[in-house]
């Protein structure tokens, strides 16, 4: 076995470090300011002007009203609440869509159904056309896809969706670095944000719904968030959350040329050994995810890999422990084997180049010893 000297980390798109200052931020409220923020006294005002600060600066980040940012414990509860409670009627959800929709979406009292993707990796007009009735309330086509990094194009599937009388939703978490969340928010009726994916901490996220949009609460219990979301706040997180996405925001078109650099430099590298050997899935990507399909890949290369320094995944780390082939690439055309030789490679702003050619020459390596 090649042992490497090295340890590159390249899955940011399942979790990205604290970024600067985030941990800094949260300390007062960790050690002094600790109160409930529910709690009438000096130490809950204390706790609940730290989450009126981070929601207004959230708000103003996503060009919305603070009163439309609702905290959550992620992305995945973010999701789960959208797609059973907004609007009415039935869903209709994209194929590629997170499993946190696509798993809550049959728990919907109106119902829902998936339409369809194209071989790219795209969903188009043509894709909701063939699926969409009058009885969808609320159309769900995610930003960017976490497993192949594929752009949607959410402006035009919003506005079609609109013209049909249906809300529409967007998970913008794997979004948050690379897009132009004013833009994305703009358009959308409803969208979910996760803290850690941004280099803030793991365990809190954002509903953002618009005003007007008709909406049921998805966790019962005290008066949190407008009475629209039960439980004592994650002050902290929400502190840390606002400052991550301040700082993903302002440093997107660094972000996007750092690893866009990258990610052409590690295909190159591999394309150049490996030919048709291997296929970069999907079309229109954002440029920090390289999703690969090996002629000889999968989950023996993913743990190959892991043994001799590099950090990569199959796709969804939520699924990474299941055995099963990818929904994505299977929306994409293709068989259940190809499915699961897929290899997804996530770059982030911490990620060298030195990095990037140790992790394509492990990979080549790795291949070679199988």
């Amino acid at each position: 076995m090649f042992l490497g000297m090295k340890n590159v980390y390249l899955d940011y798109a399942a979790t990205a470090p604290l970024g600067a200052g985030v941990l800094e931020a949260m300390l007062p409220v960790l050690r002094e300011d600790f109160g409930n923020p529910d709690s009438l006294h000096g130490y809950g005002r204390r706790a609940a002007g730290y989450v009126t600060q981070a929601r207004d600066e959230i708000a103003d980040l996503l060009g919305v009203r603070p009163s439309e940012v609702y905290f959550t414990s992620g992305g995945t509860e973010a999701d789960n609440w959208a797609v059973r409670c907004l609007g009415r009627g039935r869903a209709l959800l994209s194929p590629i869509e997170h499993a946190a929709l696509l798993s809550a979406a049959p728990l919907r009292e109106g119902g829902s159904a998936v339409c369809t993707a194209g071989e790219d990796g795209i969903v188009r007009t043509t894709h909701l056309e063939g699926t969409m009735s009058e009885e969808d309330g609320l159309v769900c086509v995610m930003a960017v896809n976490n497993e192949t990094g594929c752009i949607q194009p959410v402006e035009e599937l919003a506005a079609y969706a609109h013209a049909r009388g249906a809300l529409f939703f967007a998970d913008c978490v794997q979004a948050a670095c690379s897009q132009d969340l004013k833009k994305l928010t703009a358009c959308c009726d409803a969208v979910s944000l996760s803290a850690h994916k941004v280099g803030g901490p793991k365990g809190v996220g954002a509903l953002v719904v618009k005003k007007g949009v008709p909406m049921r609460p998805l966790v019962a219990g005290g008066e949190q968030e407008r009475g629209l979301r039960g439980g004592t706040l994650n002050v902290a997180g929400i502190v840390g959350f606002a400052c991550a996405l301040q700082r993903a925001v302002s440093l997107r078109e660094e972000f996007c040329a750092h690893t866009g650099a990258l990610r052409t430099l590690f295909e190159e590298k591999l394309r150049s050994h490996l030919g048709h050997g291997m296929a970069v899935d999907g079309e229109c990507r954002a440029p920090n995810i390289s999703h690969i399909t090996f002629a000889d890949g999968g989950g023996a290369l993913i743990d190959l890999l892991d043994l001799n320094g590099v950090a990569a995944s199959g796709g969804a780390a939520c699924s990474a422990h299941a055995a099963l082939p990818s929904h994505v690439l299977l929306a994409m055309g293709r068989t259940e084997e190809e499915a699961r030789r897929g290899v997804r490679f996530s770059f982030g702003m911490q990620t060298t180049e030195e990095e990037t050619l140790f992790a394509a020459e492990t990979v080549l390596r790795c291949l070679h010893r199988k």
